[in-house]
């Protein structure tokens, strides 16, 4: 068992790496009340095209098959899993991302028995014909709520303008068509390729005793039977650098338009520390250029074309990344020049150190206060880890960032002429220019 301590933020966290591969992390938090746990995967929405483990030819899988199988791992030959973790005390989760599944339950007590009930289920798929079936007429339900949702046609619908063949701008869920070609044996064949616990990890937090439970899972894990791991041939098309199309509009049953201008990244190749910094130098340079103490976003508010639905985030992938501005307007064209035109202004100005000093501050101060909570610790911790990234360097890494450095990240990202698109949903029946 490993033990790394990181004396600026007073944490330590422990690992150990089991002989089956799967990684598992404890991170005590004495005085705490609520235990997390997630159990994740490094598989999501973009694998849709590998190699199965044990074959020699790839094959295309149905979009949204991830996210399906999640659905389906909750239920077993004895009925729903919830229920199971209802009876001792803990609510439980799951989602699919473009890059993971995860798996999580969060409880007060009986730690062991849920943790137990977490690695069990997911390393027990049971799949019949008729239960996939009956699965499809629920994610097909989803689906369709989905498609009445503005907010997710309108950030899908970026997607796809900024991406014209990676995955990433396929909706996390599928189509109805592609679930409805959804197999149990296609299930059995992305469950057996990704879900081997060589590309899962195990993170606990919370007032627990690291020992106890690396102990626990280790047994559990001796006491299964696992193929030997191999390493799993993910196939992703070769992307444009430029964006696939400037602007899309989508007319929908709305009151008020919705805008997003989205940045596509041009060299989505970074991994590890080059990442981090990449990805924390343009969260500050977002946050100078629209930040709510910001000019640009006073007279976009000052000017009525935005409310507080307004926002901008980064992210970012290996393979994929994009920046997102926008939201609610009752002018969206409006808003969108206005913003392609805040971004050409801002970024031909020279950062000031004293501005990006002061943003550094406010950012490190977000991240502490998040760290007092188990589920952004335990979901974010993942996250990084796939990406070879560290969380607990998040500070460091801030506090080393210079002006110049921002500068020609926020230069070589912001190229609004080929990288800058956007997707407007307009009022049914609304006039907007081409």
């Amino acid at each position: 068992m490993n033990k790394t301590t990181f004396e600026q933020i007073q944490e330590t966290l422990y690992l150990e790496t089991l002989s089956n591969g799967l990684q598992v992390y404890v991170l005590p938090k004495k005085g705490f009340n609520k235990t997390f746990a997630t159990f994740t995967t490094k598989y999501g929405s973009i694998d849709n095209y590998f190699t199965p483990i044990g074959e020699q030819e790839p094959v295309r899988v149905p979009d949204g098959i991830a996210h399906f199988l999640e659905h389906k791992l909750f239920e077993d030959e004895e009925g729903d899993v919830f229920q199971q973790f209802s009876k001792q005390g803990a609510s439980a989760n799951a989602f699919t991302s473009f890059t993971r599944t995860a798996y999580l339950f969060s409880s007060t007590s009986e730690i062991e028995k849920n943790l137990g009930t977490l690695v069990d289920f997911v390393q027990k798929p049971y799949f019949t014909k008729d239960s996939v079936d009956k699965e499809k007429g629920i994610i097909e339900q989803e689906i369709k709520m989905y498609e009445d949702n503005p907010d997710w046609q309108n950030f899908f619908g970026l997607l796809k303008s900024m991406f014209k063949k990676h995955p990433v701008a396929i909706d996390i869920a599928g189509t109805v068509d592609s679930i409805n070609n959804t197999t149990k044996d296609l299930l059995y064949t992305c469950y057996h390729t990704f879900y081997h616990p060589s590309n899962m990890v195990l993170f606990i937090v919370g007032n627990v005793e690291p020992e106890k439970l690396i102990k626990q899972v280790r047994q559990n894990q001796e006491n299964k039977k696992f193929a030997a791991p191999e390493d799993i041939n993910r196939i992703t098309p070769e992307e444009p650098a430029e964006v696939a199309e400037k602007k899309k509009v989508i007319p929908m049953a709305v009151n008020t338009g919705k805008c997003l201008v989205g940045i596509k990244e041009k060299e989505p190749d970074k991994q590890g520390e080059d990442l981090l910094r990449h990805e924390l130098s343009l969260q500050l340079v977002l946050e100078m250029m629209f930040g709510q103490s910001s000019e640009n976003y006073q007279t976009l508010y000052e000017e009525g074309l935005i409310d507080d639905t307004f926002s901008f985030d980064y992210t970012a992938e290996y393979g994929f990344g994009f920046s997102v501005i926008g939201g609610d307007s009752s002018n969206p064209e409006a808003l969108a020049d206005r913003i392609r035109e805040m971004i050409i202004k801002f970024t031909n100005k020279e950062l000031d150190q004293n501005a990006v000093d002061r943003i550094r501050k406010k950012k490190i101060g977000y991240f502490l206060k998040a760290m007092n909570s188990p589920e952004f610790i335990a979901n974010q911790f993942t996250r990084y880890l796939f990406n070879d990234m560290d969380l607990f360097e998040v500070i460091p890494v801030l506090e080393s960032l210079t002006a110049e450095e921002l500068t020609e990240t926020m230069e070589n990202h912001f190229a609004v002429d080929s990288q800058l698109s956007q997707c407007l949903i307009v009022p049914e029946g609304e006039r907007t220019s081409e």
